[in-house]
């Protein structure tokens, strides 16, 4: 294990770069979603749209995390950031040459895009133990998160003003030059370890694949918690491909009122950067969480069940920082327990396990959302994660306090 931090540096060129990505895929969300719907005027369009952009990453999640621990995770990282860039180029281009073409187009790049995903976020999760060291996990990940929140606040905000001027079809070109900024800001960070790699036969890729899912499958904590986050992600995907609709369409706000709500979760996200050290102090790491996920269930209920915007938007806000605050949780603990050499390969399969609730959400808004209505949804999904997170969040804890425990007790030793 890593006992080094990096230079203060690096540690500012990781997050400027983590940032940039994450701006330019809030402005990719802010635009992609508005235009489908206008076009379309379709709940089923949007769900099945949502679906498409997230299905196609859960099949490249194991193969990232492989390509990551070869790699080492910075290069990876450049070279994808660029492919994105070009991919919204393209997209653009297409919309402003042939607006017939439009919504076809953005559903296309949507799930070329959706193949980035993975191997962005393996990439940053093999680079955060390099630039935290031992013990500074908890601090880096909860920047990595914060920077989250922060680009919900300066994409959205961006496209909101971009668009005013340039028009929603622009901003995919603004996302684009965004990308490449991003991959910029990873030029000077080291690569990383790097794992030679003599056979390139599909036996051994295969072989080297379910060394990932095997450790997984008998790490349990971590196989735990891939469960409830893919109980917490269903949830609030369900949400988030349905906003669109609910803030246009259900609650009859304008497009300013979509910007402004993701920018406000942005300004919470800013606020979150100051107060999470604090919180990590006085209450620890699994607190944290419990009090993100309690959080998280209750904005829940209150987006089901509000009759208006402004309630809505409360609820929408605090649902995202109580995600982030379990989120803390989330990305620490799992890093305590997994062997950093198999890093990627584990976090792969992890990946797809949480991730895989996206698309099914995206089905869920295109059906049952359709019929009955996305409120109603929410709220039945709402309950369902209060119930069961009752039982599955405290196993998840005690299971990894035990497995923490035991890996100090072994790396430290026993003296009779």
């Amino acid at each position: 294990m890593t006992t080094t931090q990096s230079p203060p540096h690096h540690r500012a060129l990781f997050a400027a770069g983590v940032l940039f990505g994450l701006i330019a895929e809030q402005v990719v969300l802010f635009a992609v979603p508005l235009i489908i719907f206008q076009n379309t005027k379709s709940l089923i369009g949007l769900g099945v749209a949502f679906a498409l952009e997230w299905l196609p990453s859960l099949i490249a999640y194991p193969f990232a995390g492989l390509m990551a621990d070869r790699d080492g995770g910075a290069r990876l990282f450049r070279r994808v950031a660029l492919v994105r860039t070009a991919i919204l180029g393209t997209v653009g281009t297409l919309c402003v040459v042939m607006p017939s073409w439009t919504t076809a187009a953005l559903m296309t790049g949507g799930a070329c895009l959706s193949l980035c995903i993975a191997p962005v976020r393996m990439s940053v999760e093999k680079v955060v133990p390099q630039l935290a060291g031992e013990h500074r996990i908890a601090a880096v990940q909860s920047l990595v998160q914060n920077m989250e929140l922060l680009a919900m606040a300066l994409g959205p905000a961006l496209a909101a003003l971009a668009a005013l001027y340039l028009g929603k079809v622009w901003l995919l070109f603004v996302a684009a030059a965004v990308f490449a900024g991003s991959a910029a800001c990873w030029l000077p960070l080291p690569r990383g370890a790097v794992q030679a790699v003599t056979d390139r036969s599909v036996r051994a890729v295969t072989a080297e694949l379910l060394v990932g899912w095997r450790i997984l499958a008998h790490n349990r904590p971590v196989l735990l918690l891939g469960v409830l986050n893919f109980a917490i992600n269903l949830a609030l995907a369900a949400l988030l491909a349905s906003n669109a609709a609910l803030v246009t369409g259900v609650f009859r706000a304008g497009d300013s009122a979509y910007g402004l709500l993701n920018t406000a979760v942005g300004v919470m996200g800013l606020i979150n950067l100051l107060f999470v050290p604090m919180l990590l102090k006085r209450f620890g790491i699994s607190a944290l969480g419990a009090i993100g996920f309690t959080l998280l269930c209750a904005a829940l209920l209150l987006t089901g069940f509000a009759p208006a915007f402004p309630m809505y938007a409360v609820g929408f806000v605090a649902v995202l920082v109580g995600d982030a605050l379990y989120n803390v949780f989330n990305r620490t603990q799992r890093l305590k327990v997994l062997p950093r050499e198999h890093l990627g390969k584990v976090m792969g399969p992890f990946y797809l396990l949480n991730l895989l609730s996206f698309p099914i959400a995206g089905v869920l808004v295109a059906s049952v959302g359709a019929t009955l209505g996305p409120q109603h949804l929410i709220t039945g999904l709402a309950i369902l994660l209060c119930l069961f997170g009752a039982v599955f969040l405290p196993l998840t804890m005690v299971s990894f306090h035990r497995a923490i425990a035991a890996r100090v007790s072994t790396s430290v030793g026993v003296v009779s």
